[in-house]
């Protein structure tokens, strides 16, 4: 690393928070400060939406997907699981987004509080939150690993702790100050400047590659998308686990998750939040074969040899912070890092304050809120959870395993609640008959039962016989985890099974509204 590369880092740590200060304005009320007056032109949630779901775990974890597949598996075949996200996001557009977006909520755990009562919505409420907290945390922790390989090469052996607060600092400032309207646009701007970094690294590799790469990447099966042959049930982009597991997955993650949900309900009307999420699908796709095509070039680069043995590299997830820091031009290389930090600074914590102030913390005051006591709470709990998100990553640094690429750790930790999530409200929309004690019992039940299967259920064994074992002990068999893709489909259908089966204890449907939730217009 040069000092051009440093102050370039420097400078897009500086001046991003900056610039969504000047974007956000002055916010003159909770809803402006929440959802921006529904005034967000569709293009811009749309990209807005991609960039917060792309963090540090794709642009550096997935290029490590595609370099580390068999010829068996193929190394495009991540893409499979992105087209199973594509069907997600269409269900949700037309079964959703218009009762979020239509019904002028704040929140998407305020259906909940309409169809079943405040129970649920704040019970859903406080799952996304801690759900978010880990999912976040680890996505912190994941930007610090190429700030730490930048530093190394100043001979600076810098903490993950210390890296973590630093760019923790970074993000809630203009998230404090500019609320949504200032996340949405800085999403758009660094998805922008990522993404011209990925085409940066495309050109340089291209460059440094030999003849005959891409045809000797093709015999070995790198641009295989659909994976007929492996099992469906522990190969994550077997084609059945990534259609179906990548849509229930999405629709999740887009229907019931408020990190989504918040830019989505900043859009003017319905029509505009579906063209939203729909658009966001397709460019996702591209995203991501975007990455997976940089894996396999940086697989030709290398000759696959393997990163933490034959490199020296203390995880998997460093190799392309690797070819950046060391093979990269001059100024292009911390262009390149400063866009792997863009992804990263895409705030969530918008979405986690939304989210505790109109679902939980107005329910325990037990009392109507004016709009300055929102607004201010609003800010409070930004800084309240930006504090959290630090000390989570901190922890993931010291406590995370290094085996499997970090994106497929980030998707697994939601396997735990998801299922529950998304179950929730379509038992609402399926089940006329269910009430809150059925819905809080059938998402309780659902959480418990989902962290036994991806805690305790294993497969050992070239047979792939079941077991359930939570001991630490090594294994005398190779043992294969249930593909992560079905943890919610699987979390969805015990939702609807214990939720359905006891609402029909009663008789007749509920009633339409139990409890007002906080709306815009309450607001």
């Amino acid at each position: 690393m040069r000092a051009l590369d440093l102050a370039i880092i420097v400078l897009f740590l500086v001046g991003m928070p900056l610039l969504g200060v000047w974007i956000g304005g002055r916010q003159r009320s909770a809803t402006d400060y929440f959802v921006s007056e529904r005034r967000i032109s569709w293009w811009v949630v749309c990209v807005s939406v991609v960039s917060a779901e792309t963090s540090t775990l794709t642009v550096l974890s997935v290029p490590t997907v595609a370099y580390l597949a068999t010829p068996a598996a193929g190394g495009m075949t991540f893409l499979s699981l992105a087209i199973g996200y594509l069907i997600g996001r269409i269900v949700v557009s037309f079964v959703l987004l218009p009762k979020y977006v239509a019904g002028d909520l704040i929140t998407a755990y305020g259906f909940l509080g309409k169809r079943f009562g405040g129970g649920l919505q704040s019970t859903a409420s406080v799952t996304f939150l801690l759900t978010r907290l880990l999912a976040d945390g680890l996505r912190l922790f994941a930007t610090a690993i190429p700030v730490k390989v930048v530093l190394a090469a100043y001979g600076l052996d810098a903490s993950y702790w210390a890296i973590v607060l630093v760019l923790g600092i970074a993000m809630v400032v203009y998230s404090f100050l500019g609320g949504v309207r200032a996340v949405v646009w800085v999403d758009a701007i660094q998805m922008l400047w990522y993404v011209l970094g990925a085409v940066a690294v495309i050109a340089v590799l291209a460059g440094k590659l030999p003849d005959g790469w891409f045809s000797g990447a093709a015999d070995a099966g790198k641009f295989q998308v659909l994976d007929f042959a492996a099992n469906p049930l522990t190969s994550p982009y077997a084609i059945l686990t990534a259609f179906i597991g990548g849509a229930v997955l999405s629709m999740a993650s887009h229907g019931a998750d408020q990190l989504i949900v918040q830019r989505l309900m900043a859009t003017r009307d319905v029509r505009a939040s579906q063209k939203a999420l729909i658009g966001s699908g397709v460019v996702v796709i591209l995203q991501f074969a975007l990455f997976l095509f940089i894996g396999v070039m940086l697989w030709a680069f290398y000759r696959g040899v393997r990163p933490v043995q034959d490199l020296g590299l203390n995880n998997n997830d460093e190799l392309f912070a690797h070819f950046i820091v060391n093979d990269m031009p001059s100024g292009l290389s911390g262009f390149v890092i400063a866009g792997i930090l863009a992804a990263a600074l895409s705030s969530s914590l918008g979405a986690l304050a939304s989210s505790t102030v109109t679902d939980v913390y107005q329910r325990l005051v037990r009392r109507p809120l004016s709009e300055a006591e929102v607004f201010k709470q609003g800010r409070i709990w930004t800084v309240v959870w930006a504090g959290l998100l630090i000390v989570c990553a901190g922890l993931f640094a010291s406590f995370t395993r290094r085996g499997n690429p970090i994106v497929e750790q980030g998707l697994s930790i939601t396997g735990f609640t998801y299922g529950a999530l998304l179950g929730a409200f379509l038992l609402g929309l399926l089940f006329r008959r269910a009430r809150q004690s059925d819905a809080i019992a059938a998402f309780l039940t659902t959480v418990a039962v989902m962290a036994l299967l991806i805690l305790g259920v294993k497969f050992v064994g070239p047979d792939l016989a079941l077991t359930v074992d939570f001991s630490a002990a090594a294994p005398a068999k190779q043992v294969f985890a249930l593909a992560y893709p079905w943890y919610t489909p699987l979390g969805v259908l015990v939702t609807l099974l214990v939720g359905g089966l006891l609402s029909l204890r009663h008789k007749g449907s509920a009633p339409p509204e139990l409890e007002e939730p906080v709306t815009a217009k309450a607001v």
